[in-house]
């Protein structure tokens, strides 16, 4: 599953975000900049010559990150709200070298989108499967998803379309983490169906996967906090700041994906340390089943029939 092992292309043991090249020139998109990866990834690629967008979903927030990170511009876009998704990509008229779906959540109580979508999937799946493609002319170079090890505890079940859109749409027994599982699953299995589909089709841009290992950013303490369990909150607060990444360390996964030259469609970045949790960037790969086709095909054509864009054509 890993087509760099044999093939003696390695990102180098001590990358990371001073080894970018020059990136003047080059256009990058950034859901979700406005903290965290998203945050430092704008800031990291600001600082090499890049013209950065960042989106939010609120905007005093989003105009303070623009200020911090130096990003170019800054764009509206809630992805729980399909109206939000194709507002904020009818209003984007230029191209873009790499788009980054970075912006997610992670293990909150249970909520549904204003879609009526399961909180997680919609969010972290559907409506960046929605948002890129109704940009999907726009993107010129790279197209990069933000994962994570939480990947491995999702199933979808049987499969089926049916569970699939059962989950998306929130029904029956909800646990927090599974579908975090669960969508961190979907983020793999999207990228790889691109590429098998990039392939077909001749889009110009390749997929890329990424995820930043145990990072110090907001999404520990949310669930926590939105299940007004203070406590827990402060625990993993107190753990992070112990023991987890900088947002910046983070993000060498998802810069890397985005600068290093000649990465392969479909490649998956994660960290190189113990457990992946940590460590510069190395190309790794997900489990199994984030290659299974069938599922990849039928959480596609769920993707199409929930959010109603259609990729093709």
């Amino acid at each position: 599953m890993n087509r760099y092992r044999d093939s003696g292309f390695q990102i180098p043991e001590a990358w990371t975000n001073v080894n970018i090249a020059d990136q003047t020139g080059k256009k990058f998109l950034i859901t979700g900049g406005t903290s965290g990866l998203g945050l430092a990834a704008a800031t990291a690629l600001t600082a090499k010559g890049g013209e950065v967008t960042i989106t939010a979903r609120d905007t005093k927030k989003g105009l303070r990150a623009q200020e911090l990170s130096g990003a170019a511009h800054l764009m509206a876009l809630n992805l729980a709200n399909l109206h939000s998704v194709r507002e904020c990509a009818d209003s984007i008229t230029e191209s873009f070298d790499v788009v980054i779906l970075n912006a997610g959540v992670m293990a909150i109580p249970y909520r549904l989108t204003d879609d009526g979508f399961e909180m997680q999937l919609g969010t972290n799946h559907l409506g960046h499967f929605a948002f890129a493609g109704l940009i999907r002319e726009k993107i010129n170079d790279r197209l990069i998803s933000i994962s994570s090890q939480a990947h491995r505890l999702g199933n979808f079940g049987d499969h089926s379309k049916e569970e699939i859109r059962s989950r998306a749409l929130g029904k029956g027994k909800y646990s927090p983490w599974s579908a975090y599982g669960d969508s961190k699953l979907a983020n793999l299995l999207f990228v790889n169906e691109i590429e098998r589909r990039r392939l077909h089709e001749k889009w110009r841009f390749i997929s890329i996967a990424a995820h930043p290992g145990w990072a110090n950013t907001n999404l520990q303490k949310v669930g926590p906090m939105m299940a007004g369990r203070s406590f827990q909150a402060r625990a993993m607060i107190a753990a992070s700041a112990l023991l987890a990444q900088t947002p910046l360390e983070g993000a060498y996964p998802m810069l890397c994906a985005a600068t290093y030259p000649n990465i392969l469609g479909a490649s998956y970045l994660g960290p190189r340390g113990v457990g992946e949790m940590r460590g510069t960037p190395k190309f790794t790969h997900g489990k199994a089943l984030a290659y299974d086709q069938t599922l990849a095909r039928n959480l596609w054509e769920v993707s199409e029939e929930l959010t109603g864009v259609t990729w093709e054509g």
